[in-house]
């Protein structure tokens, strides 16, 4: 065991990788002191529901929670919300934070994630979509709009993931909404070509004006309202902005103090930190792509929670190296995406199914190796193709051809095909 079955383990991040770390630590038997401190002040909850779900009102604050708020008395993990750590000392292995307190430790987790990057020097007063406390203005925001009798109006600036959730959420409230991308498509970092389209398309469906390759240059308020101007003259006027543009993760601690950091906090396959004693888990890390080679920020849920119990383990003394193939969702106008692997990375896309209708599996190869899955209506086939890219199977085009093509079955027998891709064949 890395710490003393009595010992102290303290948790900075209350969201996913946090919160399961700590309760990953209890469950598997830790009887020592777990301290789980956050500068959210809201209890853990579901932050994917911010954009979505607690947007649009569909449900409150307390349904978006992870745990029940006495959950964590209950595992006897000690809840600090509200409260930032401002000093670390590795070396003696101390945390001071921002209310006069402060903790040694015997295993330090940095599971800090990250905040939304903003445009202040632009749009000051734009909106944020990242935490709970974000969603009050910005529906206060379409309340003001709506009491003149008029539609609020809404800009959203960024066409990724949480952009496009906020697009349609907003216009599904009766907003009139726009989105300003700045390259050629939306989700361009998250979907190949043709699911970007056919989202483009599905949002242009129901009358959420898409705008790409938009520059911004100046922007002003006026009566209350908000005007942007694009570099090429283009102009829109909104009563609320959105901002999401990303996000950047929250290393400045670690940063002061020494620890190895590139786009994130430096971590091995085990979750630890070029720091004794310290690891890092969930947005805020880079980890080694164990699968695909290279490092990686992932800024998925799914990710995060994995990561954060993984950080949990190695401290237990497991030695079981990280090598989760990414998941994640997106729910938009109805529509549930799945999203498995690194679709990105893949060379060639086979579809099977209707993009636009229906239900369909999108394949990413690169050189006959599945890298990466995208469908709507096949959560089987998704779960089936984490198992495939994880294995690292050649996928020969005889196969995916076939009439009878059976991820789900594939994934139950990968060893049926050579792992060289030069001679890639099913065994018959």
């Amino acid at each position: 065991m890395t710490v003393p079955p009595r010992g102290r383990v303290v948790i900075l991040g209350t969201g996913v990788a946090g919160a399961t770390a700590a309760e990953t630590l209890r469950k598997q038997g830790f009887a020592g002191s777990i301290v789980l401190v956050g500068n959210d002040p809201a209890v853990p909850y579901r932050r994917p529901m911010v954009s979505k779900e607690l947007l649009s009102g569909a449900v409150g604050e307390e349904k978006a929670r992870l745990k029940p708020a006495a959950f964590w008395s209950e595992m006897t993990i000690e809840l600090s919300t509200g409260v930032s750590a401002r000093a670390l000392d590795t070396t003696s292995a101390r945390v001071e934070f921002d209310d006069g307190s402060d903790l040694s430790y015997d295993a330090l987790i940095l599971a800090t994630g990250g905040r939304p990057r903003r445009l202040d020097s632009l749009l000051p007063g734009a909106h944020t979509l990242r935490h709970l406390h974000d969603v009050t203005p910005l529906r206060s925001a379409f309340d003001r709009a709506g009491a003149t009798g008029a539609a609020p109006s809404v800009l959203v600036v960024g066409g990724g993931l949480v952009g496009m959730e906020a697009a349609a959420t907003a216009r599904t409230a009766g907003a009139e909404v726009t989105v300003l991308e700045m390259s050629n498509r939306v989700l361009e970092r998250v979907v190949p070509e043709p699911i970007s389209a056919s989202y483009q398309r599905m949002h242009r469906d129901r009358g959420v004006a898409v705008e790409t390759g938009v520059r911004l240059a100046a922007a002003a308020e006026e009566n209350g309202r908000t005007r942007v101007v694009a570099e090429d003259g283009r102009e829109w006027v909104a009563d609320a902005v959105i901002a999401a543009v990303g996000m950047a993760p929250n290393t400045e601690l670690a940063e002061r103090v020494g620890l190895t950091v590139d786009d994130g906090i430096i971590v091995d396959q085990f979750c630890a930190t070029s720091a004794p004693g310290v690891y890092a888990a969930g947005d805020v890390a880079r980890l080694p792509n164990r699968i695909l080679g290279g490092t990686e920020r992932i800024e998925h849920w799914n990710h995060a929670q994995a990561h954060g119990a993984a950080a949990a383990r190695t401290i237990l003394g497991e030695r079981v190296p990280y090598e989760e193939v990414p998941w994640c969702w997106t729910n938009q106008f109805g529509r549930n995406l799945q999203i498995a692997g690194w679709p990105g990375r893949g060379t060639e896309l086979i579809v099977r199914g209707d993009v636009d209708a229906g239900p369909f599996l999108a394949l990413s190869l690169a050189e006959d190796r599945l890298v990466g899955v995208i469908g709507v209506g096949k959560p089987r086939d998704v779960k089936a193709a984490q198992t495939l890219i994880k294995k690292g199977p050649y996928l020969p085009r005889a196969v995916l051809d076939r009439d009878e093509f059976d991820l789900v079955g594939l994934a139950s027998t990968p060893e049926r095909f050579t792992v060289d891709a030069a001679t890639a064949v099913a065994a018959e």
